[in-house]
């Protein structure tokens, strides 16, 4: 027979019963609430039915191109990618469609088999035949809600993106598909079959939003019919599915909404509407290898500010619906546009979805089984691409701040974008080291510009070049004061104790040191990404405990090293 421990024998031994307690509520602290959905909206915030916050951290699911078929599904089991989409971390997937799907029967009523036969795509059938036994013969809409229920099946909220008319590669400012009145895309019969599919899902409780249309482009594109369609089309998937959020995409390839500064959209609803915008590092060419990256950064953000991020500050949502790189790493555009893109990304805390889950296409552009570089898994839809970007996305995938996200106090975290990790302490006694956000230290950023622990005596201070930046008492010194420079305002700087100009930095094995600042103009060959930092409104707590002799600050006053030889720990 077991021993048990009695109440009483506990209550005479506090500390055994505080060591058996605070892990319980630690636990319970950190796990996460069901999502009650329907989502709707709260100023900038998307929230749940019960008012709290729900950060869309989403993956691309492509399922517009000739095939009309989730792309995939001929290499992996469908439950099996939903599984994997929710071991990455992801809480919904953006699964585009094309809209012939609804609105031509024949299309539609095709099956996955006959899809790709007419396409001469022999070999995907097997492997969608061995992968997928189920949907090989199912219509193709049918195959489409299949993906759905099976992401549904695994918690994940899926938002319907009507990504083009005809289904096909997109996009380009010649493809037909761009604006209203082209010649795929009739106005009409958009409103058609958004409210088809609208009706479709009504009732399916994992499909959470409606993208009305993606990268609205062309010649024919202009502000006044894009008010007056998209007004209609936003109506016409509200009267037929209330419970879905309606997300409106600007012009010029989804990047630009400035007109909606100074003129609302005018619909009869509330509560329901969501812009999205669009930003990779192509999206400004090859400015991040042409420029010197700090002042490429500045002006790319307040170029994005004045076009799309300004809704923030309005009171609405931004869903940055699509942003992505080439995930080998080698791309140094794509590399230092997304130093840029996470700092942002984490001081807005806005809504994403990443381009794009797919490894490898059934068909693109006329090639078959297309590498797609961009995209999680490898070209066999078996492996990560990246496990190390996978790691660095983590910290964004939950909420920092917003309703119902109030584990503590707002305070500031040292957010490191080139590595996706925080500042932290193990003790008083060891350097700073970067380390995963949700162990991050709670700061604060002072009018004197100390960055100083919440809670304790505590602040930043640089003391040599090339050492580790410290924790001290003495907080009116040069060396504790921080300023933010560099036009990517992600630079750090403060004074060594020799007077020079020093910068936050990290070395090899993440221990966070002050250097000279680098990068900071004209060079374009100069890297910065090591020194850029952003210091990120957050009210989430910490999921680590520290213990008494690392959390009290008397351990490091002078005379510490008396106390930790009476207590025999020197």
């Amino acid at each position: 027979m077991g021993r048990f421990i009695s109440f009483s024998f506990l209550t005479s031994h506090p500390l055994l019963l505080l060591l058996i307690i605070f892990p319980i509520i630690i636990i319970i602290q950190q796990a996460k609430p069901a999502i009650g959905l329907p989502l709707s909206t709260n100023s900038r915030w998307i929230v749940d039915e019960n008012g709290h916050r729900v950060k869309l951290a989403c993956v691309n699911w492509v399922s517009h191109l000739e095939p009309v078929v989730a792309e995939g599904l001929s290499k992996q089991p469908m439950d099996m990618l939903s599984k994997r989409i929710v071991d990455m971390g992801f809480n919904c997937v953006r699964l585009t469609w094309p809209l012939y799907l609804a609105t031509n029967d024949s299309l539609a009523s095709l099956t996955v088999r006959q899809s790709f036969q007419k396409l001469g795509l022999l070999e995907a059938i097997g492997g969608i035949q061995s992968n997928n036994p189920s949907i090989v013969d199912l219509p193709l809409i049918k195959a489409f809600q299949a993906v759905v229920a099976s992401l549904g099946n695994n918690n994940v909220m899926v938002i319907l993106d009507n990504h083009i008319s005809k289904p096909g590669w997109c996009c380009s400012n010649s493809d037909g598909n761009g604006f209203f009145g082209d010649q795929y895309f009739n106005p009409d019969l958009w409103i058609k079959g958004l409210t088809k599919m609208a009706t479709i899902f009504n009732g399916v409780r994992n499909v959470v939003g409606m993208s009305l249309r993606n990268e609205l482009r062309g010649p024919k594109q202009n502000v006044k019919d894009w008010y007056r369609y998209m007004q209609l089309g936003a109506e016409a998937v509200h009267a037929a599915n209330p419970e879905v959020l309606v997300i409106l995409s600007g012009l010029n390839f989804d990047k630009d909404l400035s007109f909606v500064r100074n003129q609302a959209v005018n619909l009869t609803f509330t509560g329901k509407l969501v812009f999205e915008a669009h930003w990779y590092g192509f999206t400004d060419g090859q400015a991040w290898v042409d420029g010197n990256p700090n002042q490429v950064c500045g002006r790319v953000v307040d170029n994005v500010m004045r076009l799309s991020g300004f809704l923030l500050e309005q009171g609405w949502p931004l869903f940055v619906s699509e942003f992505g790189a080439d995930l080998r790493g080698k791309n140094v555009n794509d590399n230092r546009y997304l130093n840029c893109f996470f700092g942002v990304a984490a001081e807005l805390d806005w809504d994403w979805a990443l381009w794009t889950l797919v490894g490898s296409y059934y068909l693109r552009e006329g090639v078959i089984g297309l590498n797609e570089y961009y995209g999680l898994f490898d070209w066999n839809w078996c492996d990560i691409r990246n496990s190390s970007f996978l790691e660095r996305i983590s910290s964004l995938q939950s909420p920092f701040r917003g309703p119902g996200v109030f584990e503590t106090g707002l305070h500031k975290v040292i957010y490191h974008p080139a590595t996706g990790l925080c500042v932290q302490r193990k003790s008083f006694l060891d350097p700073l080291t970067l380390g995963p956000c949700t162990e991050s230290e709670a700061w604060s950023y002072t009018p004197y510009k100390t960055i100083s622990l919440k809670g304790a005596y505590f602040c930043l201070q640089a003391k040599h070049v090339g050492k580790p930046a410290k924790l001290g008492i003495i907080c009116t010194d040069c060396g504790s004061t921080w300023e933010i420079i560099s036009d990517s305002k992600m630079h750090l700087s403060s004074k060594a104790d020799n007077g020079t100009t020093v910068c936050l930095d990290v070395d090899s094995s993440n221990t966070i040191v002050t250097n000279t600042c680098k990068c900071l103009s004209r060079d374009k060959t100069c890297d910065p990404a090591s020194q850029w930092f952003k210091l990120v409104d957050s009210t989430r707590s910490s999921t680590t405990t520290k213990s008494f002799f690392q959390f009290n600050p008397i351990l490091d006053l002078p005379g510490k090293d008396f106390i930790w030889k009476f207590f025999g720990l020197l």
